[in-house]
């Protein structure tokens, strides 16, 4: 069974557009994600899935710098883009994370891949998202090729395309949900990036902990929080947008 994680990534984010190359110590918050990635254990391979837009060729150039297998698709289908970008990627399994998360931490990609392996015939499909407790920013869901081409082949509301994933877990009655959920509830930290102040956030905790420490996790992040426990405030007035906004 190939395992494949796919990021989706593109420049024309609504509310800090761009916001995937913007530089912490004169490396784009992309590239620290593809480290991170390089050490998910579980994974065969990963790949990031951005738009046919001319405004994602700096993502594609980006990727092949670094080696990193890229695909172009549509910039709002994005079941689409994802479906063939794990088709490209021959992919038995696919792992959904996404680029505004350049701190998720492989161990927690790892331990979603593993709940997944060891529940193949208790469950369809696998999150640590959907029963909020790890922070927000550590997302991983999981789930054959097969559920993929079929949510790709019957969803139709258009939020069920742009987030690859609805088609799924809003129907348990169809599909069996598994959810990994931390032994802590920390889903009150938000470590994604979507605004100026979730950057400011992110690139303080990566200048306190890259330079001596690059692979650090989320028991390190937890720790330089406690340490500076004014940062948690600068994005905690930040509101998610919920699903079909």
């Amino acid at each position: 069974m190939r395992t494949v994680v796919i990021v989706q990534a593109r420049m024309t984010s609504t509310r800090l557009p761009g916001k995937v190359l913007k530089e912490v110590l004169g490396k784009p918050l992309l590239e620290y994600l593809v480290e991170r990635l390089r050490r998910v254990r579980l994974a065969d391979a990963f790949a990031i899935a951005t738009t046919t837009n001319e405004t994602d060729l700096p993502i594609v150039e980006l990727c092949e710098r670094l080696g990193v297998p890229v695909t172009r698709g549509s910039e709002h289908d994005v079941l689409a883009r994802y479906y063939e970008a794990a088709r490209f990627m021959r992919a038995d399994v696919v792992v959904r994370t996404t680029s505004d998360c350049p701190l998720i931490d492989p161990a927690v990609i790892d331990d979603v891949i593993g709940f997944f392996a060891g529940h193949r015939e208790r469950y369809d499909y696998v999150s640590n998202a959907l029963t909020p407790s790890y922070p927000y920013g550590m997302p991983a869901e999981i789930l054959p090729f097969g559920l993929l081409e079929q949510a790709h082949r019957e969803a139709a509301a258009p939020p069920e395309r742009e987030h690859v994933t609805p088609f799924i877990y809003t129907r348990p009655e169809r599909f069996r949900i598994g959810h990994v959920v931390h032994p802590e509830d920390l889903s009150h930290h938000r470590w994604t990036v979507d605004t100026a102040e979730d950057f400011e956030l992110v690139r303080r905790i990566i200048e306190a902990l890259h330079p001596a420490a690059p692979e650090f996790g989320l028991r390190d992040i937890l720790a330089v929080l406690d340490e500076h426990p004014d940062w948690s405030t600068i994005n905690a007035h930040v509101r998610q947008k919920k699903l079909g906004e």
